[in-house]
């Protein structure tokens, strides 16, 4: 295979499990809040009743601030990838699937410290009242949302497996799914049904937004739409995957990073994302 084909097929497998992210306060990861499981059976009782506490909306705040900022750094990455691309330089696929989580976390320390100190809050403050308000999920639905779509930013850049981890354990709705090995046949009828899930759902979501009278062209409004469209959109994608084909987003994402090296793959897989943007484009939906 070719270095322009190999590194074309990375940017169509960022383009699909990104998709949504492209689009539009420690790293919620298994390897970054590990150690600090047992601090969190201490925390004082009163120290999480006082006027300084980390209140539910702060944690909102925070972790849609750190998304909105790091989803724009997954959209410069994958234009220096394109760079790359058009300049003939040869980067392993390995390697530059590493070289792009190595950015991406540096530029995310550069922007939670900013976060956190446009927010007045400290790091492991936080990350123990996050951990509280999703420990109670029912309770707290907002946190979960804004805590897991961020964990999803994070796990389609790494490929790690972080959605839905938790200090006690991995949170699980629903019975266990076995795994899928996809083909890459299979890969791409998933990939059809990903993409047009998630144009359908954009486009009814925007025409609901401006039934209300909602200015998309209000950078308010467009950062709630694109906040909240995103996710609405992803999981309408991740429920058909599972719906049409017992597929997981996990499996997709396995089966995308195995096979989008095949040039005829990462081609349809390209082609499919710059339909979905020609459709929302059409559309008016804003990008």
């Amino acid at each position: 295979m070719t270095s322009a084909n190999t590194t074309a097929a990375t940017v169509a497998a960022l383009a699909a499990t990104c998709s949504l992210i492209a689009y539009g306060a420690s790293q919620l990861t298994s390897k970054s809040f590990k150690h600090d499981l047992a601090d969190l059976d201490e925390i004082d009782a009163d120290d999480t009743n006082n006027d300084d506490c980390i209140t539910a909306d702060d944690v909102i705040t925070i972790f849609d601030k750190l998304f909105m900022t790091m989803q724009q750094v997954v959209m410069q990455l994958s234009q220096q990838v394109q760079q790359i691309q058009m300049s003939g330089q040869v980067i392993p696929e390995k390697q530059l699937r590493q070289l792009l989580k190595t950015e991406f976390e540096r530029a995310l320390v550069s922007c939670q410290e900013q976060v956190f100190e446009d927010n007045d809050v400290d790091a492991d403050c936080l990350e123990e009242a996050t951990w509280e308000f999703m420990g109670k999920a029912e309770e707290y639905p907002k946190v979960k949302r804004a805590v897991e779509r961020f964990q999803k930013l994070f796990e389609s850049i790494s490929g790690e497996d972080v959605v839905g981890w938790t200090p006690t354990g991995r949170a699980k709705d629903g019975a266990e799914v076995a795994t899928k090995d996809l083909s890459p046949e299979e890969l791409l009828a998933a990939a059809t049904i990903y993409f047009e899930a998630i144009t359908a759902s954009m486009l009814g979501i925007s025409r609901s937004w401006q039934a209300q009278g909602k200015d998309l062209k209000d950078p308010e409004v467009l950062k709630q739409f694109q906040l909240e469209a995103s996710t609405d959109a992803n999981e309408a994608g991740e429920g058909k995957l599972m719906s049409e084909m017992g597929v997981s987003m996990g499996d997709f994402r396995k089966a995308v990073d195995k096979h989008s090296r095949i040039p005829a793959v990462g081609q349809t897989l390209g082609m499919l994302q710059m339909k979905q943007q020609q459709e929302l484009m059409a559309a008016g939906v804003p990008m």
